[in-house]
This record gives C-alpha cells, structure tokens and sequence, in this order.
C-alpha cells in the first residue's frame, strides 16, 4: 500500500520543512516528492503535518471501568486528539500487576487498530503500596512504565526498591507526588479560595514534599523517575533544584493545571475536582514559565474520565479526574501559542520528542524509513469545544463551549487512518 501525502506543510523536531508530497509505504514514511503511483491519495490542503503526538498518562479504565471509559473509546478519543500512543495507567479494577494482563491489553488495543496503547503496570501488588510487582516479568509482557498512579507511594523504603529493581531493568517509574498525611481529605487547593469556600483544602506543600522525597530517592538509585502532573510553583522549584544538581528526574504538567485555577471551584462543579488540584493564577503562571524555559519534560493530558452521574455527586463526594484527550493540542495551541506565551515550535516539542525522551524512546520525525504516525493539524480552524461529540464516554468538559483555534483533522497510525474529521 503507497500512500500520497499532498500539499503537506511539513514539521518534525528537525525544524519546519515547508509544504511538499510525503509518500508512505506501507506502515513507513518512504520519503518526500517522490513521484510515481499511489494506492491512496490524501489531500492535506497545505495543513502542518507532524509526527502523532506521545501521552505518557491516560486512564483508559479498562478492565473494569468500562462504564467509564474502556480502550475502543480511550483510543478513539486518543486518535481524535492527535495522539498516535498512549501510556495507559494501570489502577484499573483489577489493578494492573500481572503480566498475563498487560499482554491481553496490549493485544486487545493493536487489533483495534486505533493509537498505539503502551500499558503501564503497577508498583506494588494490588496497588496497596506494600509489596512490588515483578517488573521483569511485567516489562518482557509489554509493560513501558511502572506507577501506582492514583494512589501515592507513602513507604519511602518501598519506592527505594522499586526505583532500584527499575534502574536495573531500565524501566521508568512515575510518580503520583503528593504526601498522604499533608493532602488528608482536601478536595480543592488550599489558601484563600478553600478557605471562603469552607472546603478542606490539599496544600502545595503535599505536592513539594513528596516531589522533593522522590528525586532523592532518584538521586540515590540513579533511576529515572518521571514526576507526573506537577501542579504547583513550589513543587516546580523543587524539580528545578534537583535537576540542578543531576537527579535524573523528568516531570509532566497536564492541560488543566495550566489553563485553569482554584476559583472555579467556587461553583461548586466537581468537573473541577482533579488529583492534584486546580492552583492559583500564581501557580499557574509559573508552570507556563517553566514550560517555557525548558524545566518541563511534556505534557501529560491525565485523561480520567467518569461516569456524568459520578461527576454530579456532591463536591466532597465525587471522583476526581476529568477527561480531556480530545481537546488539549488546541486547548494549549489556543491558550498558549496564540497568546504568545509559547512557541509552536516548543509546544509541538512537548507532544513529541518530549515525552520521547523520557522514556528513552528515538525522537519521532519525518525521515525515510520513520514509522508513519501521523497528525494533520489545522492551524486556522476554529470551533467551540462540543462534548456531545466527544469519542470519550466522559462527554462533558470544564471547556465546554469555549471557542479553541489548531484542531486536529486526521491522524495516522502505522499509515491507516486512525481519525478523520472536520
């Protein structure tokens, strides 16, 4: 199967390459104005076409979540967003600690012929955070990452001996950073917002303190730990200190810690209830900095869908998590490139060779021979975000409504055609 790529604007981590013919073969990238016969012809109208973009953090909720969320619609609304692979969390009922599991899983999801699913497995047996899984039977099973994401790990001894047992397998092991007894039963940040509010609060120090706890213990084993969505400006500084001083530590911010803050709990919606929580102006700003300056690795979405009935429970008694595959490419675009804080360049770089890097994968370009993941964007398209729509069960969104610029058009997995849209 040869496929023809027209009027393609072409960008890769090795720059902007301007409009030409990409030819596929196959599931590869043949190369560029080429010439000769196609099979199949796409008309990319003179759209960037990129490499598929990378998440590291997505709850899939499969297996026994599926009212919630199961891999056919995850990867669907995955493909919807640009992504061409996706990490998938493993504190699904059961939990993801038997390699017999990630094997069906990764299997389940390559026949749907959707994105490209890279299951993560749990750190302790049961997510109970007491005794390890086996990460060498995990990791030969299909298991890229080690998490018990969701919960965090409050036995320090324990996370020295997963990031021991990781370093030597060379697994990455990421972290859910925030301190049990300091968070208790905070559903919102806490500082004035909670405080007016009368809600109990989770303050950043949580966050801080276990960030600061795990890049020791990063520094001590020399594995690599991977901070997933780090919320706050003081738990960024300790990130910064620590790569400073060599830790070989990466960190992830996810959409919704940089697009909105504690102030719209004040309507009491739990569509903002998250884990971490939604920061202040101050936390966010500083995020946006980092982004910028290059201390963030990439951008996790942290896609945790639930059911809508679940989202309508009381606040202090709903799930947190929401689900947001589908929109974070133009969220950001929208927010971050077209308000000039970010650059295309470096917002692409935090989809792609970002979270590449982090898991020491190669750095996903255009070159011949490249395997042809793909995402046709739409710089100029322009169109408020429509739940109803979604691919995602969870068809509800804090940004429902808002008018977002630089959709994703279509998205190509191995050279099929993962998602076409408007």
């Amino acid at each position: 199967m040869r496929t023809l790529i027209k009027q393609a604007h072409l960008h890769d981590a090795r720059g902007d390459h301007g409009v030409h013919d990409l030819y596929l073969r196959g599931d590869r990238i043949e190369g560029v104005d080429l010439g000769g016969e196609v099979d199949h012809t796409i008309d990319a109208q003179g759209n960037l076409v990129t490499p598929a973009f990378i998440d590291l953090h997505a709850h899939l909720r499969e297996p026994g979540q599926e009212e919630k969320e199961d891999l056919a619609s995850g990867l669907a609304a995955a493909a919807a967003g640009g992504f061409g692979t996706v990490v998938s969390m493993a504190n699904t009922t059961p939990p993801v600690d038997d390699p017999g599991l990630v094997a069906a899983l990764a299997l389940k999801a390559e026949r749907l012929g959707l994105a490209r699913l890279r299951p993560a497995a749990t750190l302790s047996r049961g997510l109970k955070g007491e005794g390890l899984t086996d990460f060498a039977a995990l990791k030969a099973a299909g298991a890229v990452m080690i998490t018990d994401d969701g919960i965090p790990v409050a036995d320090a001894h324990l996370m020295r001996r997963a990031c021991e047992y990781a370093q030597d397998l060379g697994l990455v092991i990421q972290t859910h950073s925030e301190e049990p007894s300091l968070r208790q039963g905070g559903v919102m940040h806490e500082g004035a917002v909670s405080q007016r509010l009368g809600l109990p609060g989770n303050p950043a120090a949580a966050e801080a303190a276990m960030i600061g706890r795990d890049c020791e213990i990063a520094l001590l084993t020399g594995a690599r730990v991977h901070l997933a969505h780090v919320s706050s400006k003081r738990g960024m500084q300790v990130v910064e200190w620590f790569k400073a001083q060599g830790a070989p530590v990466t960190c992830e911010v996810t959409p919704h810690h940089l697009t909105l803050t504690d102030a719209a709990l004040a309507s009491f919606d739990p569509i903002y209830k998250v884990a971490p929580p939604l920061r202040t102006d101050e936390d966010v700003a500083y995020l946006r900095e980092a982004l910028r300056r290059g201390v963030v690795d990439n951008i996790g979405t942290d896609h945790a869908p639930h059911t809508r009935a679940e989202k309508e429970r009381d606040l202090l008694e709903a799930p947190f998590g929401i689900g947001n595959l589908e929109v974070t490419f133009a969220l950001l675009y929208t927010e971050l490139v077209g308000s000039g804080a970010l650059s295309l360049e470096r917002l692409l770089e935090l989809f792609q060779a970002g979270p590449a890097r982090v898991m020491g994968w190669p750095t996903p370009t255009l070159e011949p021979g490249e395997p042809a993941d793909l995402v046709v964007l739409d710089l100029e398209a322009s169109r408020p975000v429509t739940p109803a729509t979604f691919r995602s069960k969870a068809k509800f969104s804090p940004w429902s409504g808002q008018t977002l610029r630089g959709w994703p058009v279509m998205t190509l997995v191995g050279g099929r055609v993962a998602f076409e849209g408007v």
